[in-house]
């Protein structure tokens, strides 16, 4: 059996290694289009605050691992797939077969349509080459504009600020992390972050990014870049830059960063019958609407049963889950994706922040909310009918995993939601007396 897996991300390389284990003698081709080893994004943070080199970023540490497991690693990227012939189209020209193919391509940054952000000094923090374009000019003392502060915009933020530049966050939504927190609990962590030093505007555009006037040096790089005589306008050179906001301020910066969300790789199938929503549409095995071609990771759309629909959780544990399944269908030993996680779990500058499930609540739902800020904490419950089917939770750490076990487990709460909703924070005794509960009840057998 020939296997084809577009994408050398974590998702392709677990898909991959599952297949090898359970397949000894099947080819296996593992694409890739990027130069390095197969890394994790994830790590990227750690490397630019400095915690791991860029070995540390990659998936796999031993020399030779792919070749001593006969997984072939070629560098290209995908054009067009011809499903009746099983055939990839790689944008080099050449054409890889295949007999099982997944689709693991990731997502990538989105670019908003905002003048100057081609300028040398606009970057997005996605690969170990722009980790290495934003070392060069984040250094302490650095002016640094970041645009949005979502989810993968704050954990860009943690390692900014550990690098002391002078941080500026803008923020299209009246919150940060707008997709993940509620407006309390957004606004706890903007307040968090200005006490840590971090200046941050919401509700705020970035409308436009020009090249400053060599006479106005941003911060350090600029006093540089004006002490050595060297303009803004040459790609890698030190140059201040002015950033118009949509309330009318002007901001200098040396380095603008863009961390205004993702979107699923999936251009190269709009002319395959492969259907795509928001992202590659998959059944409960991972594969597509095509026979023997599945999908897997950020670029794949997967059934959620708790909130039952279709979702893109572009999260590592989801890709992940996603892989080992489709790779064991690819090897005709059958499993079932269990369900979406829908969990973030968030450390801005030391605040935890968690997100569970419909943390917006659902219609017709029930919801509860306790919020300390002296104490720095805060709580939202959603409920349908007496299931906890979302939460929110700043400063709460030590129930973490009984949100999920709730929220992921569906657990019916019974009397107990009544008394998470005059009290929230007895979640652990909730959980402890429903899901002990619930278990007991499976085991009698029905008359």
């Amino acid at each position: 059996m020939n296997h084809v897996i577009l994408g050398a991300g974590p998702a392709g390389v677990i898909a991959a290694e599952t297949i090898r284990k359970h397949a000894p003698n099947d080819r296996i081709t593992l694409v890739g289009d990027e130069p390095e080893a197969p890394y994790s994004r994830m790590a990227i943070p750690y490397l630019l605050i400095g915690n791991i080199q860029e070995e540390g970023t990659h998936l796999r540490h031993t020399a030779g691992h792919f070749d001593s497991l006969c997984i072939e690693l070629k560098r290209g990227r995908a054009k067009g797939i011809d499903t009746g012939r099983k055939h990839v189209h790689l944008e080099d020209g050449t054409s890889l077969p295949y007999d099982k193919l997944l689709i693991a391509t990731g997502s990538s940054p989105m670019h908003p349509p905002i003048p100057g952000m081609d300028l040398p000094g606009v970057q997005t923090c996605w690969t170990l080459a722009d980790a290495r374009a934003i070392a060069q000019r984040a250094h302490k003392g650095a002016k640094v504009l970041q645009m949005g502060a979502g989810f993968i915009g704050c954990i860009i933020m943690e390692a900014l600020a550990a690098r002391g530049v002078e941080l500026t966050v803008v923020e299209m939504g009246d919150r940060m992390v707008p997709r993940m927190m509620g407006p309390t609990a957004g606004g706890m962590i903007k307040d968090w972050c200005e006490k840590k030093g971090v200046r941050v505007f919401t509700g705020t555009r970035v409308e436009a990014i020009e090249a400053a006037d060599a006479a106005e040096p941003a911060g350090l790089l600029g006093k540089i870049a004006s002490a050595v005589g060297l303009g803004s306008g040459g790609k890698g050179e030190a140059g201040a830059m002015k950033v118009k906001l949509s309330n009318g301020q002007s901001l200098q910066a040396d380095l603008v960063i863009s961390a205004t969300g993702v979107r699923p790789n999936i251009g190269f199938l709009k002319d395959s019958p492969i259907k795509c929503l928001q992202g590659v549409l998959t059944d409960e095995h991972m594969q597509t609407t095509i026979p023997g071609v599945y999908a897997a990771g950020d670029c794949a759309e997967a059934f959620d049963v708790t909130s039952g629909k279709t979702i893109v959780s572009a999260i590592q544990p989801n890709a992940a889950d996603q892989a080992y399944i489709a790779a064991m269908n690819m090897v005709g030993k059958g499993a079932t994706l269990k369900g979406v996680t829908q969990i973030n779990v968030l450390d801005t500058l030391g605040l935890i922040s968690t997100s569970f499930g419909d943390w917006q609540g659902v219609p017709g739902g029930e919801h509860v909310e306790l919020t300390d800020r002296a104490a720095g904490k805060h709580l939202s419950l959603q409920f349908k009918g007496d299931v906890m089917v979302g939460c929110n939770s700043i400063g709460w750490t030590d129930h973490v995993g009984v949100m999920r076990g709730l929220v992921e487990g569906q657990v019916k709460l019974g009397e107990w939601k009544q008394t998470l909703l005059q009290d929230p924070t007895m979640l652990m005794e909730a959980y402890l007396a429903s899901a002990q509960g619930q278990s007991q009840r499976a085991l009698v057998a029905p008359k």
